[in-house]
């Protein structure tokens, strides 16, 4: 009886075993290219990348990771070519299985200070040249959409840099960022335009939170599972001090 009672309990053991391994699966995320402090693509780091390939491995999946445009992420995951994308959520029209919000980003406008450009309301960028991240009409409210709908000089950037390449060279009246985005470029563009420039920062957002979508649901709660591991254990806190100078 008792050799019976282990052989089942064996097999059990065994059994869980193999049902967690065929659970776990190594991802295709998609992040956005090059996104100081958040993505480091040529690095594999960033604070939105580690705490992506964190919550992934507590939950006991594995990170393989993909970097491009915000809309062509959108087509891969669409397409079936990545199995989640980084950075998006409900407001987005993905159409996923979106995960708890794993990080905000404080979007700001901002100005040369020489233009004297005053803004109170999201409104009152109608009638200036605004450049700003792809997708940014689906992320940052109706209010925003509203506007873009309304501006014909609104355009969105397939690599983020660019946007300050045109407002330090004078090419357009606004931009609208991340400010730690914004902040992180200036070095690596100061030999290109003069970023000693006096900038206006016009804080008409409110912080967006964002999450991780998914194409399969199990994969989905897998992440809030590894995601909450993190916050309890103090590892998500390690991991955003890591980069609270950048």
């Amino acid at each position: 009886m008792q050799r019976c009672r282990a052989v089942l309990v064996g097999l059990l053991v065994f059994c869980c075993a193999h049902v967690s391994q065929s659970i776990a699966a190594t991802l295709r995320v998609g992040f956005g290219a090059s996104k100081p402090p958040y993505v480091y693509e040529h690095e594999s780091r960033g604070l939105e990348y580690d705490l992506v390939a964190a919550a992934l491995r507590e939950g006991g999946d594995e990170l393989r990771p993909y970097y491009a445009p915000a809309e062509r992420l959108h087509r891969m995951l669409k397409q079936g070519e990545l199995d989640a994308m980084a950075t998006t959520g409900s407001a987005s029209d993905l159409g996923a299985f979106y995960s708890d919000s794993y990080i905000e980003y404080q979007n700001v406008v901002v100005s040369l200070a020489s233009r004297d450009i005053v803004l109170q309301r999201i409104a009152d960028l109608d009638a200036l040249s605004v450049s700003a991240f792809q997708r940014a009409r689906y992320m940052l409210g109706a209010e925003y959409a509203a506007m873009v709908g309304r501006n014909p000089a609104y355009r969105e950037e397939p690599r983020q840099i660019i946007r300050s390449l045109l407002l330090y060279a004078g090419r357009v009246d606004a931009v609208v960022a991340d400010e730690r985005i914004f902040n992180a470029f200036n070095p690596l563009i100061a030999g290109q335009v003069d970023v000693a420039q006096p900038i206006t920062i016009h804080r008409l957002f409110a912080p967006t939170p964002y999450s991780v979508g998914f194409v399969d649901s199990a994969a989905r709660d897998r992440f809030n599972t590894g995601l909450a591991a993190l916050r309890a254990s103090g590892e998500y806190a390690r991991i955003v001090a890591r980069y609270a100078a950048q």
